[in-house]
C-alpha cells in the first residue's frame, strides 16, 4: 500500500500561471484603442459637385472655384472658365505645390476682402493624372502650414472638395 501513496503524493496539481498572458494584455488593449483613433482621422470627406442647383441664386450667379489637373500643368480659374494662375510642372516633372499653395492662399485672402466665405473649391483632372498627385493636390488644397504665436499650425484654405473630370484641352479640340 505503501506503493499507491508514494504515487498519489507524486502528483501534484499544475498550477496556472497567467502573469505573462496579462501583462501582454495591459500592453495590447491600449496600443489597439489608440490606434483606432487614428485611423479614424485620415479619413477624407469628397463632395460630388450640385449638378441640381448649379449653386446659383437669382441674386447672384455661382462663383465656382476650379483647379483643372492636366498632365503637363494645372489651372486654377475663379469664377469657373476664368484663369487666374497656370502652374507648369518643374524641371524634375513635379507639380510646384508651393506656388499653388500661394495662389490659393490669395484667392483665400481677396474672397475674405469681399466678405465672401468660400470653403469649397472643384478639382477636376485629366484620366491621365495619377492618384498620388490628386491626393497631394487635395492635401495642398485643404490647408497650409501657418506661424501663429510660434507655433506651426494648419491654416484652413478650402476643405470641402469635389471632384470632377477634366474638359477637353483646347488644342484638343482645335485638332477635332
Amino acid at each position: 500500500m505503501s506503493l499507491r501513496s508514494r504515487r498519489r503524493a507524486a502528483k501534484k496539481e499544475a498550477e496556472l500561471d497567467i502573469t505573462s498572458f496579462m501583462n501582454l494584455m495591459i500592453i495590447l488593449v491600449p496600443v489597439l484603442l489608440m490606434s483606432m483613433v487614428f485611423s479614424h482621422i485620415t479619413v477624407l470627406d469628397l463632395k460630388l459637385p450640385d449638378a441640381a442647383s448649379g449653386g446659383e441664386t437669382q441674386d447672384q450667379p455661382a462663383r465656382q472655384l476650379e483647379l483643372v489637373i492636366r498632365g503637363d500643368h494645372m489651372v486654377v480659374n475663379y469664377p469657373a472658365g476664368v484663369v487666374l494662375k497656370r502652374i507648369p510642372r518643374d524641371e524634375h516633372g513635379a507639380y510646384d505645390s508651393a506656388l499653388l499653395t500661394a495662389v490659393l492662399q490669395e484667392v483665400k485672402r481677396r474672397l475674405a476682402e469681399q466678405a465672401i466665405e468660400k470653403r469649397d473649391i472643384l478639382l477636376l483632372s485629366e484620366p491621365a493624372v495619377d492618384y498620388q498627385t490628386i491626393v497631394s493636390v487635395m492635401d495642398n488644397v485643404r490647408s497650409y502650414k501657418a506661424v501663429v504665436a510660434t507655433s506651426v499650425v494648419n491654416a484652413e484654405l478650402f476643405p470641402d472638395i469635389s471632384l470632377g473630370d477634366a474638359p477637353l484641352a483646347p488644342d484638343t479640340l482645335a485638332a477635332r
